[in-house]
């Protein structure tokens, strides 16, 4: 097992203070790529999408719940499965009644959408003790438009604003389809009307932190084969953000 190497204390602060100079860059970097972010131009959502929710059907503006802002997780979850996505599910076991207070103190909800049948959804909620408001995609273009469930017959063929040709040029092919595919959606509502102001995708979905971004702090990382340096961690997982081991 490969460990930091020892050092005195005035050495790890000399090499502290140099760390810290690239990650107040990194911070700089960050808030200047959110103010890029808040600058996108944003699109209306002209598409009458109707949702099973456990209150009976609603639309997309019926999930701001009364607030201006709306995030709506993408949990993957097939309507031909049994359970819900352990990725997902392990991100969602993360978000405590106090994160969601925080967001709706500052007018925004969060909510998630799937495309299994709602009963599936209720089931899968109860089981894993949450309390977010969940809703049923199925049935819609939802997802299709949104870009998490990719299936070329159904005229939704990229994911991650890549093409199948564009993946496979980058050695990560798709599999069969259709299939499912995480992501996160922001949208804002003005005078009743909802506008699609931002998603994001794959690796992209770390950056609103949980316990990957904890476990970046320490030697031993994530804890995953493909970090640097090798051999930190004895039994190096794959890369699946689950949690289970």
């Amino acid at each position: 097992m490969s460990l930091p190497r020892i050092a005195y204390r005035e050495e790890w602060l000399a090499a502290r203070r140099e760390l810290l100079t690239e990650e107040k860059e990194l911070t700089r970097r960050r808030d200047a790529l959110s103010v890029e972010r808040r600058n996108l131009p944003m699109v209306e959502v002209e598409k009458d999408y109707v949702f099973a929710g456990p209150d009976g059907p609603v639309g997309l503006a019926d999930m701001f719940d009364g607030r201006r802002q709306l995030v709506l997780y993408h949990f993957m979850f097939d309507p031909s499965w049994e359970d819900g996505c352990m990725s997902c599910t392990a991100g969602t076991d993360e978000l405590s009644p106090g994160f969601l207070d925080h967001l709706h103190t500052r007018d925004t909800s969060y909510a998630l959408v799937s495309r299994a049948p709602l009963e599936k959804l209720e089931r899968w909620k109860a089981k894993r003790g949450w309390d977010i408001p969940w809703y049923s995609s199925f049935g819609t273009d939802f997802n299709y438009d949104f870009g998490v469930t990719v299936d070329e017959s159904m005229g939704q063929g990229t994911y991650n604003y890549r093409t199948a040709a564009e993946w496979e040029e980058v050695g990560q092919p798709f599999g069969d389809q259709p299939f499912e595919a995480p992501g996160r959606s922001c949208f804002l509502t003005v005078d009743g009307r909802v506008f699609h102001t931002y998603s994001q995708y794959g690796r992209g979905l770390e950056m609103t932190g949980g316990s990957y971004y904890f476990l970046d702090l320490t030697p031993l990382g994530r804890q995953e084969e493909w970090e640097e340096p090798k051999g930190r961690a004895e039994s190096a997982r794959a890369a699946r953000p689950d949690f289970a081991t």
